[in-house]
């Protein structure tokens, strides 16, 4: 994701940037970490809530990485920002700040659950094809979300409850073998139940 010469022709970048990997393993940790980290998110808020969140983390995180990399440019080489790893540190952030829990287990280490994101941000440095900047910028982006400075990203439960009638998310609740996750609090917790 680079600032574009002409803007209105490279708009489809502030997204499509998630699907962009160099090499297979880059691919797998991103697989690793969608798998993961995602997941447990959407089991918070649901399959349609997710899918809109997913679409505007990323967008937020690519323009937080441009601002970001205009300053970051005239210091150092930024590396390109590509695959999903912003948007898994954004749902990570967002996680992490709402939280109950105190500390935490990680790799056998106690920490406080507001340090977690950032120590990971700490080894995510060394995946290969990874951008320290745009995950910065999608740990910052999950954490404003999470503190509620992007509340207007929020909507109702009543929304998420029809946006779960309609299509697609209506077709994704009859695919056999997919999980999906209703957007009412009282469907979670009987689906968790069930």
């Amino acid at each position: 994701l680079r600032p574009p010469d002409v803007p209105l022709r490279s708009v489809h970048r502030l997204v499509t940037y998630v699907f962009a990997y160099d090499d297979p393993a880059s691919l797998a940790c991103g697989a690793v970490i969608i798998w993961y980290f995602a997941g447990s998110f959407e089991n918070h808020v649901g399959t349609a809530k997710h899918c809109f969140l997913t679409l505007a983390f990323a967008i937020l995180s690519a323009l937080l990485y441009l601002l970001l990399e205009a300053v970051v440019s005239r210091v150092s080489e930024v590396e390109d920002a590509k695959g999903f790893m912003p948007v898994a540190f954004a749902t990570l952030g967002v996680s992490t700040t709402r939280s109950q829990m105190k500390r935490t287990l990680l790799f056998g280490i106690r920490l406080p659950v507001v340090l977690v994101p950032w120590f990971l941000l700490c080894i995510a440095w060394f995946i290969p094809g990874s951008s320290l900047l745009s995950n910065l910028s999608g740990l910052l982006a999950g954490e404003a979300y999470g503190l509620g400075y992007c509340f207007c990203l929020d909507f109702p439960e009543s929304v998420a409850t029809k946006l779960d009638q309609v299509f697609p998310f209506s077709l994704l609740k009859r695919i056999p073998g997919l999980k999906y996750i209703p957007g009412s609090l009282a469907e979670r917790r009987a689906f968790k139940s069930s």
